[in-house]
């Protein structure tokens, strides 16, 4: 599976979302292919923000076999794209739920790669690698880093409202939280992660 687009030209053609859904339902699985390929793009928009690059596509097929077999949960009147959006999002809570580690990480097992470059920025000035410090990729991979260590709600959370600009009721609906549970753990979570970035850049064990 590969993210591809579908153009609004082409989907006034082809039938409406409901119509699909119900063939569907009605027996006609095959039909189910029809939304793969008009939301794929989206379903791989949202979890290529959440998990790694190597794990994208793995993800993103999982997430249409769950939306496959709850099909016959989605509400009447319920936009599908909406309703595929929070499985995704879900998928890769999930992931991260099984991928967490049951122990403290130590420095030692950052990437070669990751590692050279935490050096590198301790051995320097700061002033001096601002501009290395500020560019994406090492924004990134930094970060990257770091979600090692919170939970699976916490790097959740962070993603949602501080990497892809959800406001606090838009991830409470995403997530199906409470606004006030979704704030309050937003917090906490931007509390670890800023003791952690300080505990990688300037050294320790986190």
């Amino acid at each position: 599976m590969s993210p591809g687009n579908v153009t609004i030209e082409s989907m006034q053609h082809e039938p409406h979302d409901d119509q699909i859904i119900s063939e569907i339902r009605a027996g006609n699985i095959e039909r189910f292919e029809l939304l793969v390929e008009r939301y794929k793009a989206h379903v791989f928009s949202i979890v290529s923000a959440h998990v790694p690059r190597d794990r994208v596509e793995e993800l993103a097929q999982d997430v249409f076999i769950r939306a496959f077999n709850a099909l016959g949960n989605l509400r009447e009147r319920a936009k599908f794209e909406h309703w595929i959006a929070k499985i995704a999002v879900r998928c890769c809570y999930d992931f991260w739920r099984c991928e967490r580690r049951k122990r403290e990480v130590p420095l030692s097992s950052l990437s070669p790669q990751n590692r050279a470059w935490l050096e590198d920025f301790r051995a320097q000035d700061l002033a001096a690698r601002s501009e290395e410090r500020s560019s994406w990729e090492g924004a990134r991979a930094l970060l990257d880093e770091a979600f090692l260590f919170l939970s699976a709600p916490e790097r959740t959370i962070i993603t949602l409202v501080e990497i892809q600009g959800n406001s606090m009721a838009q991830a409470a609906e995403i997530l199906g939280w409470s606004t006030v549970n979704v704030k309050v753990r937003a917090h906490r979570a931007r509390k670890k992660l800023r003791a952690v970035l300080q505990q990688i850049l300037y050294g320790g064990k986190v």
